[in-house]
């Protein structure tokens, strides 16, 4: 009898472990997008120089993880290695990633059985009803059980949970890398558009100089009676003008070194930084190819894990629909006094199992829907993500592109102002033009250089935008094997 008991708890554990093998997600795999040969920017259709892009050899074709050394810039690469230590963005981030690692302990737990121990001492009263006279109607009992239960997988509700869990912390993993990344290029952009301010600030400083020497020129003239007092107070009115124009560009290199003290974690009044002469130039930065940017951009690595863990929750929702099986068993001893407490006639134990099978819940169905719309929006964000990644770096491609040629040109425009404005010094030493044609020369020489260094600011933050949107050298190779 016994027998034939154990052999039926038997059969059910292997059938158990046989159709612990079933899972009732869909069968993942990767959704579609289309993917372009090659950058419109790279393809040679907008651009003259079809080899402006492409890589000398295969190994160069490829930003590298500290992609910052390229500038050969010793102050921005100790910057960059603050950011990832001390960025309290990145901080969040990265407890964010472990609180989901964690949450795929909790879901993998599931796999094993469930054991409890619970000790206990009772003093209980013997019936004594019926004119039964006994001796001693209070008993102890002295339990010492063994409680385990275990709920087989049989339907791949835990697989799936382990999986979504899994996916989930795999893209928090990748939210990580792509925060750091954002620190990283924001703390690169505001750090070269501060050189560009120092270069504009030494530009206006300069101008300040050649102003009041120009002033100086106008009141010898004046003094001498070759010059009126109205060109003076014009000279006067010009340098007066850009002196405070100079002053007002300080306000904004303090803001961008406020705002770089703070990407890497530190008060702004800690942080001072050098004067710089000049803005950098950019370096050279490959693209690759289009299919490439769905391993080295995080955010499009974490929008593909969503997906895979939106799949799996089908599979969680699916399995509420069948019976669950649990099996439970208890052993120990149990003895009215502890000197007995473990002889082998105080053994005590028990085993079964019971099944729950849902007769009727309106919700489940609506959520099974729930939960197929949320495969879906998945699916749509992460093609929207690559979508926009393709446009990012055709934008920065074209930037770049675009402002190479008008650099070069604005640099003609240049050399034309300073030539403007000496034949307009020249002419007005010799009385044949007014002061008028020198202030206008001289305001479109400083115009014509302001634009330009602004261009040089755009292309070094047009550069950094680029290698953030390549990846800035990550891959998802990286991402945790959760």
């Amino acid at each position: 009898m016994k027998t034939t008991r154990l052999h039926k708890i038997l059969l059910l554990v292997s059938l158990a472990a046989i159709f612990a093998g079933c899972s009732f997600a869909p069968k993942y795999s990767l959704p579609k997008v289309e993917t372009p040969a090659a950058f419109k920017e790279n393809s040679g259709t907008n651009n003259t120089d079809t080899n402006i892009w492409q890589a000398a050899r295969p190994s160069d074709d490829m930003v590298r993880s500290n992609w910052w050394v390229v500038f050969n810039d010793t102050n921005l690469d100790y910057l960059e290695q603050q950011v990832a230590i001390s960025n309290q963005n990145i901080v969040v981030a990265f407890d964010q990633y472990r609180v989901a690692h964690e949450m795929v302990r909790e879901a993998q737990a599931e796999y094993f059985p469930t054991l409890t121990g619970n000790p206990g001492v009772s003093r209980q009263r013997t019936y004594t009803g019926g004119g039964l006279t006994l001796r001693n109607p209070n008993v102890t009992v002295y339990d010492l059980p063994l409680d385990g239960t275990w709920q087989p997988d049989l339907w791949g509700k835990v697989r799936n949970t382990v999986r979504s869990s899994a996916g989930q912390a795999q893209a928090s993993a990748a939210d990580l890398e792509n925060t750091r990344l954002t620190a990283q290029t924001e703390l690169a952009s505001d750090y070269f558009q501060l050189q560009g301010q120092d270069t504009l600030i030494k530009l206006f400083d300069d101008t300040v100089v050649a102003y009041s020497n120009s002033l100086k020129l106008t009141q010898i003239l004046f003094k001498t009676g070759i010059d009126s007092d109205q060109d003076v107070a014009q000279a006067e009115t010009q340098l007066e003008t850009t002196e405070a124009q100079g002053t007002n560009l300080r306000i904004l290199r303090a803001q961008l070194e406020h705002a770089i003290a703070v990407l890497i974690g530190r008060p702004p009044e800690t942080l001072s930084l050098p004067q710089f002469p000049e803005i950098a130039r950019p370096p050279r930065i490959p693209p690759g190819l289009p299919s490439q940017l769905l391993q080295r951009r995080p955010d499009i690595a974490a929008a593909e894990r969503a997906v895979y863990a939106a799949n799996a929750e089908i599979g969680v929702a699916r399995a509420a629909f069948f019976p669950n099986v649990t099996l439970s068993a208890s052993g120990g001893f149990e003895s009215p006094t502890t000197a007995s407490l473990f002889h082998w006639g105080s053994r005590v134990w028990s085993i079964g199992a019971t099944a729950s099978q849902p007769l009727f819940n309106a919700g489940l169905p609506p959520a099974l829907i729930q939960y197929r719309a949320a495969y879906e929006s998945s699916v749509a964000q992460y093609r929207q993500t690559v979508l926009s990644a393709f446009q990012g770096v055709e934008d920065n491609l074209v930037s770049l592109r675009v402002l190479k040629t008008q650099i070069q040109q604005q640099d003609l425009a240049v050399q034309s102002s300073q030539k403007y404005l000496d034949l307009a010094i020249y002419r007005y030493k010799l009385g044949i033009d007014s002061y008028l044609n020198v202030i206008t020369a001289q305001t479109t020489l400083l115009s014509n250089r302001q634009t330009l260094l602004s261009l040089h600011t755009q292309e070094m933050t047009s550069s950094i935008q680029l290698i953030e949107d390549l990846g800035g050298g990550w891959d998802t190779s990286q991402l945790p094997k959760d």
